[in-house]
């Protein structure tokens, strides 16, 4: 009796199990990589730039003030970030300043955050596993999560994009859909998908889907989902008002903006959320064909809202951008790469990115045909269509669908083990067993990828990888900007890629860096590079010019000096250096040039 009532409970047991695969996901990934590293930032331009704005933040600039002023031309680019992200950062920095030397906060801060991320996305598997699958379904879905967490660069030490906020975020909502929480949890669903939205952009579709998903389980179940929706409909409501007050500046209420919260999301967001509050609060007890009309007029009242107040969104965001950008960067961007551009320039990554989405569609397809759970699996294949279908046009977009996989996915593991268990002597269950746990990590088609184009490494194949890194002429590490961050502030030209590394390493404003509503700072460089060196000149003037970092070797710049051989970049390449330029002392790939002379 009394070890009975000293053992844990259900909800307990969870807890440690979820805690034990997180303890070990995060040591495995710091034993991996800690040890490695040659800097404490991600590999990523925009982790890079959110330090920036973090000491921005820390050195005074305030909160609502989100301009980077050392950015584009004067006087600055007006990021679409949010301080959501760059607040727990810059807490983070503030308490390891208590009791670690300067030099190291920054490094303890940006290797805690991403890993401590990964407890969310655990926690939201592991509890759906044991909702939907018992103990056994809690550990797959758990060792699925970890997979797929060691696998991603979205976790990695120095990750400090909001990517990962947002992977937790989707996996939380989905968790609380599928296992039909109570209102508690669709609360806590309703507030995760309003500061979602009020992170960022990308998954507004995901949040699309989780709504229509609510709206149409009321419009099902009547009063007995009449609380869930109500907390859903009212978490979330108040959750993007909460967030438009309190990261929006009172100067730009009234602006529409496509790329963050702005006044457009907001405004769609409360009416088709408060008219849903409204419906489940009043009208769960009508019968299901007037709560569909309910829902129809929703929709249309939402729809036409939405033509009205954002037009300009309901269309590709990035479709105002100058062609010449479109084609000579954002068409070069890995992350936005088509599954067609990923085909064509890695096709050893194609089943990384695509085939784990995939299985897991034609899974939620085929239990849906036999009618096997079919509300869970109807929400799932919903989740996993939206986010397949945003991968398909750009690559980013595998990070949700790969997340989303691992739930039904998971449970059809759990299946086949117990149909293989209950006769272990045929074959033909056993090797399917076996395939479809092989098949359903995304991190095993990246291997069985690796492998297929590459082969198997040889001992030979590490050597000359440590020898490229110890040799290496990087342009926008360290070491090769020292140089660049001895000078005195001016304004610096280089290819778009180095401009958050040298936000970072120096003093510097730079007129390129890689972000959409820097238009004119990378229409001017791309200029630059393309003109002839006496019309370059004059755009180096017109942008208050001091200095040319030019990177021969950068993927961009080798683009504009193919396109244009008599450009400045193809004739600096060359070794012709314009009477305008004056070279400097200069470090690893980088050259640095002064711009001198008479305008």
């Amino acid at each position: 009796m009394a070890n009975s009532a000293l053992s844990p409970t259900p909800f307990f047991r969870m807890l440690l199990r979820i805690l034990a695969y997180g303890a070990g996901t995060i040591a495995f990934v710091s034993v991996m990589t800690l040890p490695f590293a040659r800097d404490y930032v991600g590999a990523d331009n925009d982790d890079a730039m959110r330090l920036v704005e973090v000491r921005d933040y820390l050195a005074g600039q305030g909160w609502f003030d989100l301009m980077q002023y050392r950015l584009g031309l004067p006087p600055g680019v007006l990021m679409h970030w949010s301080r959501l992200i760059d607040w727990p950062i810059a807490t983070l920095i503030r308490s390891f300043s208590l009791f670690l030397p300067a030099q190291g906060t920054e490094a303890a801060a940006l290797a805690v955050w991403p890993l401590l991320l990964t407890l969310p996305v655990l926690a939201a598997l592991g509890h759906a596993g044991e909702r939907l699958g018992g103990r056994v379904a809690s550990h797959v879905m758990l060792l699925m999560g970890a997979l797929y967490l060691i696998s991603s660069n979205r976790f990695l030490p120095g990750a400090i994009d909001h990517h990962n906020v947002q992977i937790g975020l989707v996996a939380i909502m989905a968790a609380v859909l599928v296992t039909r929480a109570n209102w508690r949890g669709f609360g806590l669903a309703g507030l995760a998908a309003a500061t979602a939205l009020a992170i960022g952009a990308e998954t507004t579709p995901l949040m699309a889907v989780v709504c229509a998903a609510v709206a149409l389980c009321w419009a099902l179940e009547g009063q007995a989902f009449r609380s869930r929706a109500i907390a859903y409909s009212l978490s979330f409501s108040l959750g993007v008002t909460l967030f438009f007050i309190g990261t929006v500046p009172p100067a730009r209420y009234g602006v529409v903006t496509c790329d963050n919260l702005s006044f457009g999301f907001y405004a769609l967001a409360t009416l088709g959320g408060g008219l849903l509050f409204v419906a489940s609060l009043l009208g769960s007890a009508l019968s299901r064909l007037w709560r569909f009309a309910c829902l129809l007029l929703i929709a249309a009242i939402t729809g036409v809202a939405a033509t009205l107040i954002a037009p300009q969104c309901l269309g590709n965001p990035l479709a105002e951008l100058d062609p010449m950008l479109v084609t000579l960067w954002l068409n070069k961007v890995g992350e936005a790469r088509s599954v067609l551009a990923v085909a064509r320039t890695e096709p050893e990554a194609l089943g990384a990115f695509y085939a784990s989405g995939l299985f897991g569609l034609l899974v939620c397809a085929a239990r849906l045909m036999k009618r096997d759970r079919v509300r869970m699996h109807a929400i799932m294949g919903a989740l996993l269509f939206a986010s397949f279908g945003v991968a398909l046009i750009q690559v980013r977009g595998t990070m949700f669908s790969n997340l989303l996989t691992i739930l039904p996915l998971s449970l059809l593991i759990v299946d086949l083990r117990a149909a293989h268990r209950q006769a272990p002597q045929k074959i033909g269950r056993a090797l399917t067993y076996a395939a479809a746990a092989l098949a359903a990590p995304s991190a095993a088609w990246a291997m069985a990828g690796t492998l297929w184009v590459n082969g198997l490494p040889k001992a030979s194949d590490f050597g000359q990888a440590k020898q490229a890194v110890a040799t290496g002429e990087s342009c926008f590490d360290a070491r090769a900007l020292k140089p660049l961050a001895d000078l005195p502030p001016t304004t610096v030209v280089s290819a778009a890629d180095g401009g958050s590394w040298i936000l970072r390493f120096t003093p510097h404003r730079v007129l390129a860096a890689p972000y959409h509503r820097n238009q004119g700072g990378m229409l001017t460089e791309l200029h630059i590079g393309l003109s002839t060196p006496a019309d370059a000149e004059a755009f180096l003037r017109g942008a208050h010019a001091g200095i040319l970092a030019f990177c021969p070797g950068n993927v961009q710049t080798q683009d504009l000096i193919a396109l244009k051989p008599d450009g400045l970049y193809a004739r600096l390449a060359a070794g012709e250096v314009p009477p305008y330029l004056t070279p400097l002392p200069s470090a690893g790939g980088l050259k640095l040039f002064a711009v001198t002379g008479k305008p």
